[in-house]
C-alpha cells in the first residue's frame, strides 16, 4: 500500500524507531531517550498522534532487528489506518545502502512513510538521489568509525594493553595514564592462580583433575546446569598467555609480547604448562578416589605388585565395611580383603616414625641455610649469564633480519620469521628469569618453616579432611608407590628424597664425623627441598595441629 504526495496530509497516526549500536549503550548514555524526545517534538509541530514507540539495541547493518521487525507487524496489523515511521536521523535507521532502501521498501509495502526531523524524504528523483547521498555517508561513517576503533585496539594491543573481553580471573580498571587496564578479579584470580600452579608443579596430574579442582570451588563460576565446567573452558585457561602477564593476537600479526597487566603467573610456569599439554594426556584421576579410601591406587599388592582397589562389604546384620584388596586374577592375594582400618592405620604409624629428632632438625636448618647462601652468591653469576643469552638473542635476530632482508624466496623468508618467533619467545623468557633472579620471591625463614613443617610430621598432613591434602602426603613423602603384603604389612618403603636424606643421619648406618665436619648437603637434596617442598607447601598451606 503506498501513498502518494497529495494523500500524505491525511495521515495523522505516527510510530517513532530509535536505535543505537549496543547494549552497553543503553547503559552509558541517554541515546534511545534523546531520540524518542527529538521525533516527539516533531511529531507534535507536525500534529501527528504517535500510537507507539519502536526501538533496538543492534548494529545498523542488518535488517533483522527485534524493533523493526515488530514495527513492520503493526503497521502491517493495521494497514486500514496509515502511520508515518518517525526516525531521528538516517543513520539510525540503517548503515548500509542496500538495507537502508530494502527497510524503505518494507515499510511502505507495510503502509507505512518514513518521515525524519533531520532531511526532508520525497518519492521524486531529486528527493531519492538524496536519500541515497546521505544513506551513502552514513555507510560511509559506519565502515569508518569501525576501521578507526580497529586500528586502535591494534595500537594498544602492541602496546602490551589487552582490549577485549576481560578473562574469568581478571576485571578492567581505569588507571591514570593508561587507561582501561586488567587488574586481579577476586577471588576468581586467586583459584585460576593455584590452578594455573597445581597443574605445572605436578600436584594436579591431569586437566580433568585441574576441572574437579575449579569444580569444588563454590565462588568460581560454572558453566554447566550441573555444576560442572566444560573440558575446553579448561584448556582455554591452561593455554591463555594473557595469564602469564604477556599477550599475542595472531590474527592481527601481534607477536608475543610483554603485557602492561600483572600477571597471575610468571611465563617460565605458563611454559612448564605448556610442555605438559604437549607431552601427552596422562591418565585421568579417578572418581572413586574419595575420601573413604585415601590408599586406594597408591598402594600396590606386596604379592604381584599391582595397585590395591577398595570397596563397602555388606555383612548379614546390613552394617558397612571398608576393606581393600587385590583384584589382580592368579596373585595368591586375588580377593582376599583386607580392613581398611588395618592398613591405613600401619600407613600413620609408617608417617609417624618418620619425625626427626630435634637435633637432627638442627643440622637440617643449618643444611638450608648453607644452601640458601649458596644458590644467593651464585644469582649473580646467573643473572650476568643470562643477560649474555639475551644480547646472543638479539643478535641472532638481527642477522636473520638481515637475511630477510636480502632474500628473494617466500619460502625462506616464512622459515625465518618463524625461527625469529622463537627466538622471541625465548627471549622473553630470559628477561623474565632475570627480572625474577633480581630478588627472592620469598624469605628463608618463610620457606623453612613451611618445608620443616611438613618434614617435621608429615602425619599432620595427613591427619587433615581434605582428601587433597592426604594425596599431597603419597606425592611428597615417597618416591614410588608403597607396597603390602596382608600378613608382614608395608616393607622397604621408597622415601622421597628429603626423607632419605633424614634417615642417612639417623639410621643404623650412622658413625662419628670427622674432623672436618659435616659435608655440604647434597645438590639434590637442596634443589629438592628448596623448590619441591617449599613451593607445594605455599600452595596447599598445611593443616596445623
Amino acid at each position: 500500500m503506498r501513498f502518494h504526495e497529495e494523500d500524505k496530509h491525511n495521515v495523522t497516526n505516527a510510530v517513532i524507531y530509535c536505535r543505537v549500536s549496543s547494549k552497553a549503550q543503553t547503559k552509558r548514555g541517554d541515546g534511545l531517550n534523546s531520540q524518542e524526545t527529538r521525533c516527539r517534538e516533531y511529531a507534535r509541530y507536525k500534529g501527528y498522534d504517535v500510537r507507539q514507540v519502536f526501538s533496538d539495541d543492534l548494529t545498523g547493518k542488518n535488517a533483522d532487528r527485534p524493533g523493526l521487525q515488530s514495527l513492520l507487524k503493526y503497521l502491517k496489523a493495521d494497514r486500514k489506518n496509515p502511520h508515518v515511521v518517525i526516525i531521528d536521523d538516517l543513520s539510525r535507521f540503517a548503515r548500509r545502502v542496500p538495507i537502508h532502501f530494502e527497510l524503505r521498501e518494507s515499510i511502505a509495502l507495510a503502509g507505512g512513510i518514513l518521515e525524519s526531523p533531520s532531511v526532508e524524504l520525497r518519492d521524486d528523483a531529486d528527493g531519492e538521489l538524496h536519500e541515497y547521498i546521505l544513506a551513502s555517508v552514513s555507510q560511509h561513517q559506519s565502515r569508518k568509525n569501525a576501521e578507526q576503533t580497529l586500528n586502535r585496539m591494534q595500537a594498544r594491543c602492541w602496546n602490551g594493553y589487552w582490549v577485549f573481553q576481560a578473562p574469568i580471573g581478571y576485571r578492567y580498571e581505569k588507571q591514570a595514564g593508561h587507561g582501561k587496564v586488567l587488574v586481579r578479579n577476586e577471588p576468581h584470580a586467586s583459584i585460576i592462580q593455584e590452578a594455573l600452579e597445581g597443574y605445572a608443579s605436578g600436584r594436579f596430574d591431569s586437566q580433568t583433575e585441574v576441572k574437579r579442582f575449579l569444580e569444588t570451588q563454590p565462588a568460581f563460576p560454572k558453566d554447566l546446569p550441573n555444576g560442572e565446567i566444560r573440558n575446553q573452558r579448561i584448556k582455554d585457561i591452561l593455554t591463555r598467555v594473557v595469564y602469564a602477564g604477556h599477550m599475542e593476537v595472531p590474527n592481527w600479526n601481534i607477536p608475543l609480547r610483554e603485557a602492561q597487566h600483572q600477571g597471575l603467573i610468571d611465563l617460565q610456569t605458563w611454559q612448564r604448562i605448556q610442555d605438559r599439554l604437549k607431552d601427552g594426556a596422562r591418565a585421568p584421576a579417578r572418581k572413586d578416589l574419595s575420601e573413604d579410601f585415601p590408599l586406594r591406587g597408591a598402594v600396590l599388592c606386596g604379592d604381584c605388585n599391582k595397585p590395591l582397589t577398595a570397596c563397602y562389604s555388606r555383612s548379614k546384620t546390613g552394617k558397612k565395611h571398608a576393606y581393600y584388596f587385590c583384584y589382580q586374577k592368579g596373585c595368591p592375594s586375588h580377593r582376599k580383603s583386607i580392613p581398611s582400618a588395618k592398613i591405613e592405620g600401619a600407613f600413620e604409624k609408617l608417617l609417624q616414625s618418620m619425625t626427626p629428632t630435634q637435633g637432627l632438625f638442627d643440622i637440617t636448618k643449618a643444611m638450608f641455610k648453607q644452601a640458601w647462601g649458596v644458590r644467593e652468591s651464585q644469582r649473580v653469576q646467573q643473572r650476568a649469564t643470562l643477560k649474555a643469552e639475551l644480547a646472543d638473542f638479539d643478535k641472532q635476530i638481527e642477522q636473520l633480519v638481515d637475511r630477510i632482508v636480502n632474500s628473494e624466496s617466500a619460502t625462506v623468508i616464512k622459515a625465518y620469521e618463524q625461527k625469529i618467533a622463537k627466538l622471541e619467545h625465548s627471549k622473553l623468557i630470559t628477561a623474565e628469569k632475570i627480572k625474577t633472579m633480581a630478588k627472592p620471591r620469598h624469605s628463608f625463614e618463610d620457606l623453612f618453616e613451611l618445608a620443616c613443617d611438613f618434614l617435621s610430621n608429615p602425619w599432620k598432613l595427613w591427619a587433615s579432611d581434605r582428601l587433597e591434602d592426604k594425596r599431597l602426603v603419597l606425592k611428597l613423602a615417597f618416591a614410588k608407590r608403597l607396597a603390602y603384603h596382608r600378613e608382614r604389612g608395608f616393607s622397604n618403603p621408597n622415601f622421597s628424597i628429603p626423607f632419605k636424606e633424614l634417615g642417612s643421619f639417623c639410621g643404623e648406618k650412622s658413625e662419628m664425623a670427622h674432623r672436618g665436619g659435616f659435608e655440604p648437603p647434597t645438590p639434590r637434596f637442596v634443589v629438592w627441598c628448596s623448590i619441591q617442598l617449599s613451593y607445594r607447601c605455599l600452595r596447599t598451606k598445611p593443616v596445623r595441629s
